[in-house]
């Protein structure tokens, strides 16, 4: 069975436009959306291992996305948040270029294979540039929840 993105997947936990401007305000906005939902119990354990990732390598994983996670207790289920910034950001991405879109990815410790394949459905999904298109251009987060959905729907057909 593969993982199916509607699971984790929720309206009130994307954000556009996020208000941040640089990597730090935005990464932090969407921990603070995500630390807010019923999915984290440990905010600061979280942020932490949000940071202490995003400190061993960034994950602007190129063509405008970043997928910043952290995996730790004080997480009780997958859980994402998903923003887009005003104008892109400026990440250290592995292709040098700003952010468009950042997709915040919450996991127990326990769950690594859920946590890989979370991981893995995002960048498939994102790797085709007409939905990586839409996403950038998403007038509001109804938009980026349709969009996403739609996809994670025709997949599962």
């Amino acid at each position: 069975m593969s993982f199916d993105l509607r699971q984790i997947l929720h309206l009130d936990l994307i954000k556009v436009p996020l208000e941040g401007s640089t990597k730090r305000e935005a990464i932090d906005e969407l921990c603070d959306l995500i630390c807010g939902s019923p999915a984290v119990t440990d905010p600061d354990n979280f942020r932490s291992a949000v940071w202490d990732r995003e400190g061993q390598r960034s994950t602007g994983i190129g063509e405008g996305l970043a997928i910043p996670h952290g995996k730790c207790p004080g997480v009780n289920e997958i859980t994402m948040a998903i923003g887009r910034p005003v104008d892109p950001i400026p990440f250290d991405a592995i292709d040098g270029e700003p952010v468009k879109l950042i997709i915040l990815l919450a996991s127990p410790a326990d769950k690594i294979a859920d946590h890989i394949q979370a991981l893995g459905r995002i960048s498939k999904f994102m790797s085709d540039p007409t939905t990586r298109a839409r996403a950038y251009e998403a007038e509001d987060a109804d938009a980026i929840f349709e969009l996403l959905s739609s996809l994670d729907t025709a997949n599962q057909a």
